[in-house]
């Protein structure tokens, strides 16, 4: 697989930045940090060659000067919002994230509730973090904000909110998810730091958009369709073109906010250090994109998948039309359809060769793609990673590396014992199996060891799958797609 992206180039130069911000405001900056800390998987997807913790590394070269503070708004708490990747609520996150950041040897300061007004949840979960010896804080809800500037920076508004006591140069705000009030609570800090005295400045890092590649560049779109839920629109920044008379890309939400602040920071540091949107960002990544077309075909494999996601969501009772529109708008942009996708055509010509049975295809490193068809042993999901397996160890087709006698009892132990109907071995089934088989079989050895190799694979089912399955794929590092129906009609499917 192409890189293009040089990872190495980008902890260098991104942490050598920040620490440049840093010392621009006289040594205190709080930082707003958007995206995901840990396991960026989109940031991965698009930028080849971008590491999953690549965040967490260059933060690792500032550890001794930063601080984080993990922000969480009432609502979520009370809603219970929950993080779709790992399926855990926000409020199990921010305890995830502080047991991640420790165990790095990072130094979590506090936990600021925001927007709070009187949530019961709200109070329940301060009181939890204050057993676990965590300190936390309040911020409240303004009325008016963001458009009542003269309340919002008052004693009545920023004001009002508490104090978060921090200790270091480099303080990180973070969030379990977006609509957290990250940059209201950097803005906060300010207000009360230059009111004890304290210079103090602000900044943001989001790797998307990048502001230095075209608005239409294929890493950008796929941003748009990342957070098409969201309604995020990749916009040219005017407030940067009209000081600078240079072409940078930012999105809708901070060009609206941009005058907003401009006023905060005005009144808050009597000038605003920034000139536009883009001037606030310290993103890097852009420079150290070293294969652009790389970029821009994983890039365009990301926004169909994108949509493939959206169309299963809404098959089975979540996601959402308008979602499913832009995505559709962001392909016809990007000049895309499902063909360009090719484990698709694989997947459905493998599926029609069988009679309509349920099929799969896996693309390899190499460009070759395997499928696997639906048998009275095996899922098509289960068929097609044992021949990917095959293929990447260099194992004949027709070799058994699982002998049909040992899959029977697991089969009996399924539909006798665990009361399931699918005598079929699940992804995670049979690679139980495999496992076993490799301490006698020298063909399953080589096919465990060449598990790794599957990492970034491209896989497609010409139907819906099981979430033991789904998960399976996942924690491979397997990207999948699917068709968005079911192997049957039935109305109520088992996950």
């Amino acid at each position: 697989m192409r890189i293009g992206f040089d990872n190495d180039k980008y902890l260098k130069i991104q942490s050598e930045h920040i620490r440049e911000r840093i010392a621009k405001f006289g040594g205190k900056l709080y930082l707003e940090f958007g995206g995901k800390l840990f396991d960026d998987y989109h940031a991965s997807r698009v930028l080849p060659g971008f590491q999953p913790d690549s965040k967490l590394k260059m933060l690792m070269q500032l550890k001794d000067q930063a601080e984080i503070v993990i922000v969480i708004s009432a609502a979520a708490i009370a809603n219970n919002k929950m993080r779709g990747d790992i399926g855990i609520t926000y409020e199990e996150d921010v305890l995830r994230l502080m047991d991640a950041f420790q165990a790095c040897g990072l130094y979590v300061g506090s936990v600021c509730i925001t927007q709070y007004s009187g949530e019961a949840a709200a109070d329940h979960f301060r009181q939890r973090l204050t057993d676990l010896g965590v300190k936390s804080y309040y911020h409240y809800i303004i009325d008016g904000y963001p458009s009542n500037i003269e309340k919002i920076v008052s004693d009545e508004g920023y004001g009002k909110n508490d104090y978060i006591e921090t200790t270091r140069p480099l303080v990180v705000v973070t969030a379990p998810g977006p609509g957290s009030g990250k940059m209201a609570t950097c803005l906060s800090q300010l207000y009360h730091e230059y009111k004890h005295g304290v210079k103090a400045g602000y900044a943001k890092f989001e790797t998307f958009p990048i502001w230095n590649i075209p608005l239409k560049h294929p890493v950008n779109v796929a941003y748009e369709a990342a957070t098409a839920d969201l309604n995020d629109v990749n916009m040219i920044d005017p407030f940067h073109l009209e000081a600078y008379g240079e072409t940078t890309i930012n999105y809708n939400r901070d060009i609206e906010i941009y005058p907003v602040l401009d006023a905060m920071f005005t009144k808050i540091l009597g000038t605003n250090p920034y000139k536009s949107p883009t001037d606030m960002g310290v993103n890097m990544a852009g420079k150290c994109i070293i294969d652009d077309d790389a970029c821009k075909e994983a890039s365009n494999q990301e926004i169909i998948r994108r949509y493939y996601s959206e169309e299963c969501s809404l098959k089975r009772g979540r996601g959402s039309k308008e979602s499913l529109m832009k995505l559709q708008l962001l392909m016809k942009q990007a000049g895309l359809t499902l063909e360009d996708r090719p484990v698709v055509k694989a997947a459905l010509e493998r599926e029609k060769e069988t009679g309509g049975q349920p099929a799969a295809a896996i693309e390899l490193p190499n460009g070759k793609i395997v499928t696997g068809k639906t048998t009275d042993l095996l899922g098509a999901s289960a068929a097609a990673i044992l021949n990917a397996l095959k293929e990447l160890a260099g194992i004949d087709h027709e070799t058994h590396m699982i002998s049909p006698e040992a899959i029977k009892p697991i089969q009996s132990l399924k539909t006798q014992y665990l009361q399931s109907k699918n005598p079929r071995l699940h992804t995670d089934e049979v690679l139980i199996a495999l496992s076993l088989s490799s301490n006698t079989d020298e063909a399953a050895k080589r096919a465990m060891d060449a598990i790794p190799l599957l990492r970034g694979c491209e896989v497609h089912t010409s139907v819906l799958i099981s979430a033991v399955d789904e998960n399976t794929f996942k924690k491979l590092g397997l990207r999948l797609t699917s068709e968005p129906r079911y192997e049957t009609n039935k109305k109520f499917h088992v996950n």
